[in-house]
């Protein structure tokens, strides 16, 4: 049986938590269709928190402003996050985050890394979400974005060139103007084949029994 090839856009964000778990669950749900269902993925561009300032904010007080979350409730959805994390193979530090960073520069690399032969894109994705969540890193600062390019096996000395310039910042403008026209308000959103939309951090299962009625009715 040959396998059918799904197109996957994963609308995220590298600074969102429940993306790390979708991603996750989404790699884990295509392990279990392998022969089944090939997947073309491809990450899209999303900010939570796109006027955030190169300074960063506090977790704590970024969550109880935005949120009106307490500490105490902070805590608790941690730990949920952790322990869903866990089950999927992602590590969430048991610090956590510890500040919010402004990711547009970390879009501006996956972009590039998105015109890239291969599974480039997913390496660099897979890299900026453990440096963020699982190694407490600033996804602002440039040195970490290099050396998540280098970990991803791309160029750096051509990342540098992007980091230095405004090089793609209307490429990923563009694309999460597009996202947001067609409702997109949330993350992650995965797209599958321009028509479905599966949301949220979803158990293996879920995306499981979605991709595979998609492809049967492909």
């Amino acid at each position: 049986m040959t396998a059918t090839t799904l197109k996957i856009d994963f609308v995220s964000d590298v600074a969102c938590p429940w993306c790390a778990v979708g991603l996750a669950s989404l790699q884990q749900a295509l392990g279990r269709l392998d022969g089944e269902v090939a997947a073309e993925l491809r990450f899209q561009p999303f900010e939570l928190n796109p006027q955030m300032g190169p300074e960063g904010q506090d977790i704590g007080e970024h969550l109880a402003q935005k949120y009106g979350s307490t500490a105490e409730q902070q805590q608790a959805n941690w730990e949920a996050l952790r322990q869903r994390g866990a089950a999927v193979g992602f590590e969430f530090r048991r610090e956590g985050r510890g500040r919010v960073w402004n990711t547009f520069d970390a879009h501006r690399l996956l972009h590039w890394a998105g015109e890239q032969p291969g599974d480039a894109q997913l390496r660099l994705k897979q890299a900026l979400l453990r440096a963020y969540f699982t190694e407490a890193r600033s996804v602002a600062d440039h040195e970490v974005l290099l050396a998540a390019a280098a970990s991803a096996g791309l160029d750096t000395q051509r990342a540098r060139a992007i980091l230095g310039s405004d090089e793609f910042a209307a490429d990923v403008r563009r694309q999460q103007q597009f996202y947001a026209e067609h409702g997109i308000r949330a993350v992650p959103s995965v797209i599958v084949n321009d028509r479905h939309l599966i949301q949220g951090g979803q158990p293996p299962e879920v995306f499981e029994q979605a991709l595979r009625q998609i492809a049967q009715e492909a």
